[in-house]
């Protein structure tokens, strides 16, 4: 495993926004293409993630039986709510892009505005600006999305954006905390320019569960209440 630093590399930027679409463009087409592609994808994942998970605590009983749950829970919250005939697809659309865009205002409102660290122990290079400019975009896109499927409740949706925007957040800091516990960097490096794939899809499974739970809760996707 790659040690742990706390400078960002910023020598594999194009590296980066390659595999960054490179991996949008798999994802949103199986989305798009819903079973069994999308299960097919959500299988592979989860392998992928339990080898990582299985790499980062060396085999640790406990820490295994966690991981068991945090992948588990959140592949079954994605299949969840693809499944939703009503509304499935436009809500996982609309996840992604919360997640996507949570993920791309905290590091673009980090490095521009800086300031006081959210929890220099965890994860040095988060900062308040970050979580805000984060939870900002998140909730920009849910008036976006409101716009685009003609959505009454602009206002409610953007909340709930920032909402799960900053549970995104949550579940990246939460990995930070593992990574730091078993002083390493990255789970893996088969993604090029963003290590494992846990490292990127951190946000995603603490969100998925958030709206998945909200559907359950809701009796439907959240999409639908608007």
């Amino acid at each position: 495993m790659a040690p742990l630093e706390d400078k960002p590399d910023n020598a594999n930027l194009a590296q980066r926004a390659i595999s960054a679409v490179v991996l949008a463009a798999v994802t949103l087409a199986a989305v798009s293409w819903g079973t069994p592609v999308f299960d097919w994808l959500i299988a592979v994942g989860a392998l992928i993630l339990a080898w990582e998970w299985h790499r980062l605590c060396a085999g640790r009983i406990a820490w295994l039986a966690g991981g068991l749950v945090i992948i588990v829970v959140p592949s079954w919250a994605l299949l969840y709510l693809r499944a939703d005939s009503v509304a499935g697809t436009e809500t996982l659309f609309w996840l992604l892009a919360v997640v996507w865009a949570a993920d791309t205002g905290a590091y673009a409102f980090g490095h521009w505005i800086g300031g006081p660290k959210m929890s220099p122990m965890i994860s040095p290079m988060k900062t308040w600006s970050g979580l805000i400019g984060g939870v900002g975009s998140a909730g920009v896109v849910g008036i976006i999305t409101a716009m685009v499927l003609e959505k009454q409740g602009f206002l409610g949706l953007s909340g709930w954006s920032a909402a799960i925007g900053g549970v995104s957040q949550a579940g990246d800091l939460g990995e930070s905390w593992v990574k730091r516990h078993f002083g390493v960097k990255d789970t893996s490096g088969i993604i090029p320019g963003h290590g494992g794939l846990f490292d990127r899809v951190d946000g995603l499974l603490a969100a998925a569960v958030a709206v998945a739970g909200i559907a359950l809760i809701g009796k439907g996707s959240l999409l639908t209440w608007m």
